[in-house]
């Protein structure tokens, strides 16, 4: 596969704000009195808690059981004791609680019996199934349970490609854990390309980094490619730096699985690192703090760790402070709560002050200049996108590609109205998952109703013919000790029912059938399978007698 850099369509350059976190070494958080641990932190399912109230637990102990395929195991950071399991704080856009194991610490710091992982002795399939307790999930922002994203499945991957660009500014955790972790970094990639089976490493990381580009070229093995990116946002996001680094572009509406490449972030490869060779869950990452604080930095944080106590590591926020934003300026969102505690998704937290975040410009009317088109890495028309979004006409602002929308904000950041585009996309898509979900919620009431009126004429019809064949074999053997019993004075009546009985059954016979039994449920359409098996038998049954 060819390796040169490619271009891809818009991006724009906003100030990086690096310089302030990326210059000191990262610092490890110290136990704290409280951990807050959410059961939702990964995309798909919540977790679902095994501990209760009063249960004493050890650090890496699985307090959160992953719950369905979609789902990933939450663990304890560290010894001490459960006091609550209830709605908290958590980072989050909209603000609500969720539910989380509270865990007292005890001081003692005691672990769990870790056990590392012989990976290159193990069959990819158990690999990944061990991985699925470890807790890991992606730690680029998206948060996908990785145990899935590295099981290939029916795909053939043949290429592995590591993002360390980190075109996000004012966040430069993955910066400093390249310069530093380089080694276990390369390790943790070297397990992921074991378990994927392809031949292709790339590494692609922006050319603002130099220290990172030098540690992890040192660290890499020779057959693997680590590329400088031109620094330009978003070429972080894994479409874009898929075509950035190989020229591939990814489907509309697919993966990079689809044209057999598969995309992990760097953090993700150190956490892989840690759960396999060293038998730890994820119970802790690097987290950028930055902006309006007394020491910029980036510091190692349990997951769980209060987001005050963060700041307060930082040696606390400088007078003006005016709030916080989760992630970064582009694609983050403002902080609700301060008690909410660090999750996997959380990589970086931002102070801001008047200063570095003036307060937004007042939204004007569109203008329809195509800034927004211009800038959009996914060649979408952002403006259509908007006009029928406000319009909450979900129909059109969907056949404008509304879900190859990546929501990296260029189109806001150019807009010389101050429209919040990336708001309306994410509304309209909202809007649209929850009519899918009532469509599909009424269509499976829908056959469940017409299942049933199927099966209950189903059973009056069989009724009848039983009944008919019966009275037929009364009949039959009536005739035959005709010279020996009475007439009978009502025959012609019941005759008369017995006909009518028949004529229905026939009747139901032609012309009830279920509608949409092709689409219906496997339990359903084995219940029906099942019917009629019995009614074949008892037909042949009869037919032999």
């Amino acid at each position: 596969m060819k390796t040169q850099l490619f271009t891809f369509h818009g991006g724009v350059h906003p100030e990086q704000h690096k310089a302030e976190s990326n210059a000191a070494p990262i610092s490890v958080m110290p136990l704290l009195p409280r951990y807050v641990v959410p059961m939702r932190q990964h995309i798909g399912t919540p977790a679902r808690p095994v501990v209760s109230v009063g249960d004493r637990v050890l650090r890496g102990q699985i307090v959160g059981a992953a719950e369905g395929y979609v789902s990933t195991a939450a663990h304890a950071p560290t010894s001490g004791r459960v006091v609550a399991i209830e709605a908290c704080a958590v980072p989050h856009p909209s603000g609500l609680f969720d539910l989380a194991v509270v865990i007292e610490a005890d001081g003692e710091d005691l672990s769990i019996d870790m056990q590392p992982l012989d990976w290159r002795a193990l069959d990819p399939s158990a690999l990944r199934n061990r991985i699925r307790d470890m807790g890991l999930a992606g730690l680029g922002g998206a948060v996908f349970p990785s145990y899935i994203k590295l099981n290939p499945g029916a795909q053939k991957i043949h290429t592995l490609i590591v993002n360390g660009a980190e075109c996000e500014p004012w966040i430069t955790c993955d910066d400093r854990l390249m310069r530093e972790r380089a080694a276990e970094l390369a390790r943790g990639i070297e397990i992921m390309r074991h378990a994927l089976g392809c031949t292709t490493v790339l590494l692609g990381i922006e050319d603002n980094k130099p220290e990172a580009l030098a540690a992890m070229r040192g660290a890499a093995p020779p057959d693997w490619r680590v590329m400088s990116v031109p620094t330009l946002y978003p070429s972080g996001g894994g479409k874009q730096l898929t075509y950035l680094l190989t020229g591939v572009e990814t489907p509309t509406g697919g993966r990079s699985t689809d044209v057999g490449i598969q995309v992990f972030n760097v953090g993700t490869a150190y956490s892989l690192y840690r759960a396999v060779e060293l038998g730890e869950p994820l119970i802790s990452r690097v987290v950028t703090l930055t902006g309006h604080v007394a020491q910029p930095g980036n510091f190692e944080a349990r997951i769980g760790t209060p987001l005050a106590d963060l700041i307060a590591a930082a040696g606390g926020a400088l007078p003006g402070a005016s709030g916080e934003i989760v992630g970064g300026p582009m694609m983050g969102f403002d902080l609700m709560d301060l008690a909410a505690p660090v999750t996997k998704a959380v990589n970086c937290l931002i102070v801001k002050s008047p200063s570095l975040f003036p307060p937004k410009p007042v939204e004007l009317p569109c203008i329809r200049c195509g800034a927004c088109a211009r800038a959009c890495p996914a060649d979408l028309q952002p403006f259509e996108m908007y006009w029928y979004s406000h319009a909450k006409n979900f129909g059109h602002a969907q056949s404008y590609h509304l879900f190859d929308c990546i929501e990296c904000g260029c189109c806001a950041y150019v807009c010389p109205s101050h429209i919040p585009l990336v708001d309306y996309f994410r509304f309209a898509k909202s809007e649209i998952w929850e009519r899918e979900r009532e469509k599909a919620s009424a269509d499976q009431a829908r056959v469940r109703h017409e299942f049933k009126a199927f099966r209950l004429e189903r059973e009056k019809r069989e009724k009848a013919e039983k009944f008919a064949k019966a009275a037929e074999k009364s009949k039959v053997a009536g005739g035959a000790d005709a010279g020996a019993a009475p007439a009978d004075p009502d025959a012609e009546k019941k005759k008369a029912i017995l006909q009518a009985a028949l004529e229905r059954a026939a009747q139901a016979k032609q012309t009830v059938t279920p509608k949409n039994t092709d689409n219906l449920p496997p339990r359903v359409q084995q219940e029906i399978d099942a019917i009629e098996t019995r009614r074949a038998g008892v037909e042949n049954t009869e037919s032999q007698k």
